[in-house]
């Protein structure tokens, strides 16, 4: 649709602490117990024997039960990085599972390797960069000297990669918990995942996995970084009944009592093998308290503090805070709640930390986080975010005024926009404390990250506010900006005439006070608004005049802007617009400007495929696609991904369109504008192919694209419906959805045009359409249907090449339109020319897919519903390839196909809507065969 003004047998492995030695069972059980370590590196190097007792009263020992594998597997990951060839490990697990201890064995394997530790902290909205600052104090040099000196983040990155790959010996980062990392911090590993290839660089990233929303940034992230030649994961799962068994020889508890509690998790196992009590909650919060108990009244009070700065500690500001002698460091130490990480304390396990910090009183929290407060503000430099948060845990509401828009703009600054609207979240929670401007530009700020994640709502909201602020203060000049950002958040609702009504208002309000940077932005709104009402010369004249007052001004931000509205009308009235728009992208990336930067990028690639120029456009969907994710600008990489599935709608590629438009569907909540597209592909391919869903999918789009009230969404979309009224046979509904279509075609252009000729001459409308025609259009219209489907296949797109075949009256071309439609699944339209060809008196006509396959709801084959059926009873498909005597990858294969033909992004929501529509088990195949 048109231009974007959005302004998106194998081992599993665990390492715990026990009373026990180290041991390593494989899958058949304590008979078969190996010792395994990691090959050294150095074959000069002897392997070190693992450390074993049998006494369960050691407590020094670690056990590592049914780890082989992994730690096998780690090793090699190493050794491959040693020789030139870097690797990014991804080591995946629930909380308790030994991510962590999994990686210190390898370190006591590796010892002569350059370690480097970094963690992601779940306390409070992360500091943007956290794990780079923390590697930065262990390896000092360049990289701590940009990090002081407040380097640019491209530039810290790029410190980090010289560092880490700087010869002599194997190079070793982890950054741990980065299921809590900030958008900088992800954006991180992507940049090293890319460039470690040829470096002795070994990264190790630990997550969990059962705590990823499906439309969490990390989950998006880590499918990107799969993709990585350098990628490798590794996934820990808990301890089998077996081996919690063999845990629990020797104690009293009962190894089935202790499985059912604890579900295999191995530090829930040892918290209660330490305590020798199977009286266990839910969580490990009894056991970690007892453990707590047991120290002295000054130690408990040390931790309840450290709980409450976070899981890494830093001792000196634990000391500033608590006066805490050395004796109770020691015996937090030997507790083992705490371990030393450098200078540094940290919590062995965040559960352990969660359940301390949970235990302290409201009112002695709020003490403490007051005295965290006053020791942070004192260190030099001082760490925003974290002191945003201990302000308002603290109740200090000045605190949070001051911290939490500096820790805003920070995040928003190293392109952690996500952090950045938490912040201004949190400081405006506080906002009535805080005079009228500061709360108008606390609102101003919210709205503006919360446009950029598109979370439209959320930014009118937070824009109106700011609009009442700045009026109530009399700031005329804020008042009318906030005016003109409210209007760019209201098209994105579809609320075209409150939309119109404040870009009016802004340019009203602007006015009256002179040229400034404000009215120049005020005028490349509406030139916006313009442009997408196909008011094209008034675009232009508006944009160049946004242009002419930004540029003695320096308003980068504008030109680009501005560039960008003229381009895209200049595309619409069949102007040349690529040097204008490129030059757009060319300013934005030059100075920084993420969302000009992302919507320069979305109007490249939408605006080369609306005009069938697929191989221009390539290459700015796969660059815009990574800038936007790395700088967090969400609206633009979901219309991006929106347009590559009409791209796949297109050429033919139905299945990945579905695919990848209920993806898109399913992060979150989409604005209605970002929801539009996607539900019109699903429809339009349903309908194609026959299958159930395809008006609800329309009605839903329909809603929206007349709320726009823009030509560029309503005329696909009534096209859209009137094809498939066609393919239904309801040739009345398909001749009025054309004529609806005409109805907005005023100002549409030559491809828009072409398609609307087509589908009024189909349906046999007396209207036709004004203008020149796309010339594959024209030539369709004008009878010569061969040379018309020679175009279609010459830009690659085969549906249209077959519906332009589908004109002719030969039966040659018949025929070819018949396998076109054959191959793509396109049964109704296959019907009709079948039905053609028998009227003209063809013979051997080919005949459709098998009964079976052609009366199932989706189209599915016999095997694709004996898999959707065991996919609905929960089996994996290693238990699917052993079910029906097929490979693991011909399962692949049949699962991608049925999460498409539902167009649905998981198996989950597959099994759902199976059940719901009544396509799940042995009944509906059966029904399906008859």
């Amino acid at each position: 649709m048109g231009p974007s003004d959005v302004s998106g047998l194998t081992f599993a492995w665990a390492v715990m602490p026990s009373p026990f030695g180290m041991k390593i069972f494989p899958p058949n059980g304590p008979a078969d117990c190996l010792r395994v370590g990691v090959s050294p590196l150095r074959e000069r190097r002897p392997r070190r024997p693992m450390a074993r007792s049998p006494s369960i009263k050691d407590t020094e020992g670690v056990e590592l039960l049914e780890r082989g594998a992994s730690l096998a597997s780690l090793g090699e990951y190493a050794r491959e990085a040693e020789r030139g060839d870097g690797r990014l490990v991804l080591i995946s697990g629930e909380a308790g599972v030994g991510k962590s201890a999994l990686v210190e064995q390898l370190q006591r394997e590796l010892p002569d390797a350059r370690w480097a530790w970094g963690a992601c902290d779940g306390m409070f909205t992360p500091r943007p960069l956290g794990p780079l600052f923390d590697v930065a104090d262990q390896l000092g040099g360049e990289l701590l000297g940009q990090c002081r000196a407040g380097a640019a983040r491209d530039e810290l990155f790029r410190a980090l990669l010289r560092q880490l790959g700087a010869p002599g010996t194997l190079s070793i980062l982890v950054v741990e918990d980065i299921h809590w990392a900030d958008e900088a911090s992800i954006d991180l590993l992507r940049f090293l995942g890319r460039r470690i290839r040829k470096t002795a660089v070994l990264i190790i990233a630990t997550y969990r996995d059962d705590e990823l929303a499906s439309d969490d940034p990390l989950r998006l992230a880590l499918g990107e970084l799969a993709t990585q030649r350098s990628t490798r994961r590794i996934g820990l799962a808990p301890l089998s009944a077996d081996a919690v068994r063999l845990l629990a020889a020797g104690s009293k508890l009962k190894a089935a009592e202790l499985y059912r509690l604890t579900g295999g998790n191995p530090f829930y196992l040892t918290e209660m093998l330490r305590e020798g009590t199977a009286d266990v909650p839910a969580s490990a919060r009894d056991a970690v308290l007892a453990r707590v108990g047991r120290l002295s009244s000054g130690s408990r009070q040390v931790i309840e503090v450290a709980a409450l700065i976070g899981h890494r500690v830093d001792v000196r500001l634990l000391q500033a805070v608590t006066s805490c002698p050395p004796a109770d460091l020691d015996e937090l130490l030997t507790s083992g709640l705490l371990a030393e990480d450098g200078e540094w304390l940290k919590f062995r396990h965040a559960i352990a930390r969660l359940a301390v910090e949970r235990s302290v009183a409201a009112h002695r929290a709020r003490v403490s986080h007051a005295r965290i407060l006053a020791a942070l503000r004192s260190a030099d430099p001082a760490d925003g975010a974290q002191l945003a948060f201990h302000a308002e845990a603290a109740g200090d509401g000045d605190a949070v005024l001051q911290y939490a828009p500096l820790a805003a703009r920070q995040a928003a600054q190293l392109g952690s926009h996500r952090e950045a609207a938490a912040q201004f979240e949190r400081a405006v929670r506080f906002a009535g404390q805080a005079d009228t401007t500061t709360a108008a530009a606390l609102y101003d700020g919210l709205a503006d990250e919360a446009l950029l994640l598109d979370r439209s709502q959320d930014a009118v909201d937070a824009r109106e506010r700011a609009v009442a602020l700045w009026r109530t203060a009399g700031d005329r000049r804020r008042e009318g900006d906030a005016l003109r950002q409210l209007s760019k958040a209201m098209a994105r609702l579809c609320r075209r005439e409150d939309s119109v009504a404040a870009g009016h208002a802004a340019v009203e309000v602007l006015s009256a006070l002179g040229p400034g940077v404000e009215l120049a932005r005020a005028y490349a709104g509406l030139a916006s608004q313009q442009m997408m009402d196909y008011e094209h010369d008034a675009a232009i004249t508006l944009a160049r005049q946004a242009q002419a007052m930004a540029e003695p001004l320096g308003a980068v931000d504008v030109i680009s802007d501005a560039l960008n509205t003229e381009a895209c009308s200049l595309a619409g009235s069949g102007q040349e617009w690529t040097a204008p728009l490129r030059r757009a992208l060319d300013i934005a990336l030059a100075a920084g400007l993420h969302a000009q930067a992302g919507r320069a990028y979305s109007n490249l690639y939408a605006t080369y495929l609306a005009q069938r120029r697929f191989a221009e456009a390539g290459p700015y969907f796969t660059e815009g696609v990574v800038y936007c994710d790395e700088h967090d600008v969400t609206s633009h990489g979901v219309f991006l991904r929106s347009q590559r599935a009409n791209f796949l709608q297109q050429t033919g590629r139905w299945d990945d369109a579905l695919a990848s438009c209920a993806a898109l569907l399913s992060r979150g909540e989409p604005s209605p504008v970002v929801r539009l597209c996607p539900l019109t592909h699903i429809a339009t391919i349903r309908a194609r192919r026959g299958m159930p869903g395809v008006w609800e999918c329309f009605d839903e789009a329909t809603g929206y694209a007349e709320a726009t009230g823009e030509p560029q969404q309503v005329l696909p979309l009534r096209l859209a419906r009137a094809e498939a009224y066609w393919l239904e046979g309801k040739p009345d509904a398909a001749r009025c959805e054309a004529e609806r279509a005409a109805d907005v075609s005023a100002r549409c252009d030559g491809w828009e045009r072409g398609a609307l000729a087509a589908w009024l001459a189909r349906t046999g409308s007396a209207r036709s359409a004004p203008g020149d025609f796309a010339e594959p259009y024209r030539r369709e219209i004008d009878g010569d249907v061969d040379r018309a489907a020679q175009l279609w296949q010459d830009l690659g797109c085969p549906y249209e090449a077959a519906m332009a075949l589908l004109g002719a009256a030969a039966e040659p071309a018949l025929r070819e339109a018949l396998r076109i439609f054959t191959d793509l699944g396109a049964a109704p339209a296959a019907r009709i020319t079948r039905r053609k060809m028998r009227t003209i008196g063809v013979r051997s006509i080919p005949a459709g897919p098998r009964t079976a396959t052609r009366a199932h709801p989706l189209r599915l084959t016999r095997r694709e519903r004996e898999v959707l059926d065991l996919i609905c009873d929960g089996r994996t498909n290693a238990q699917i390839a052993a079910r029906l005597f097929i490979s693991a990858k011909t399962v692949d294969h049949h699962v991608s196909a049925v999460l498409a033909k539902l167009g649905t992004p998981n198996r989950e929501v597959a099994a759902s809507q199976a059940v719901a529509l009544g396509l799940a088990g042995a009944q509906a195949s059966r029904a399906a065969e008859n």
